[in-house]
């Protein structure tokens, strides 16, 4: 049996323009394909319809991010982007995002958050099951380099 992971004290807040350059460069150090740009980072910074969060360690260690869509009239939160830094995987960072984002989404009066994972992402697959998401679904081909995804979907109390 495996031992638990072991974990840092993580913040969670909600990111800045100061945070710009380390919200890119988490983002092209840990996709190859379907990236979001600066600008995209910048408007979503600024917008009511989205939320960009940003997991830290010691005031000011940028661990990873994870960006929440929300859509007016909707129910239903998406997260979109989930990216931790290598030496925080394993750790509790992906954990404390995505609690985060759950937290967003019922402040956004959401009943639930969906999210899509390539299929050979195994590790982030195990999180979001442990976390109670469920699969909902499969989308062939759904990322730019062909890959398939799985569709998972956590519905709130």
């Amino acid at each position: 049996m495996r031992p638990p992971p072991v974990t840092v004290p993580v913040r969670v807040r909600r990111a800045e323009v100061s945070d710009l350059d380390d919200l890119v460069a988490l983002e092209e150090s840990s996709f190859a394909h379907d990236r979001l740009s600066r600008a995209q980072y910048r408007r979503h910074l600024d917008s009511e319809s989205a939320q960009v969060l940003v997991a830290s360690a010691n005031h000011r260690r940028f661990l990873g991010t994870a960006v929440v869509f929300f859509r007016r009239g909707s129910k239903v939160a998406r997260l979109y982007s989930l990216a931790t830094k290598p030496e925080a995987r394993g750790k509790g960072v992906g954990s404390a995002l995505i609690e985060a984002a759950e937290i967003a989404a019922r402040a956004h009066r959401c009943r639930s958050l969906r999210l899509e994972v390539r299929t050979d992402n195994v590790a982030a697959i195990g999180i979001y099951e442990r976390l109670g998401y469920t699969r909902i679904g499969t989308y062939p081909k759904y990322y730019q380099d062909g890959a398939d995804a799985l569709r998972f979907e956590k519905l709130f109390a």
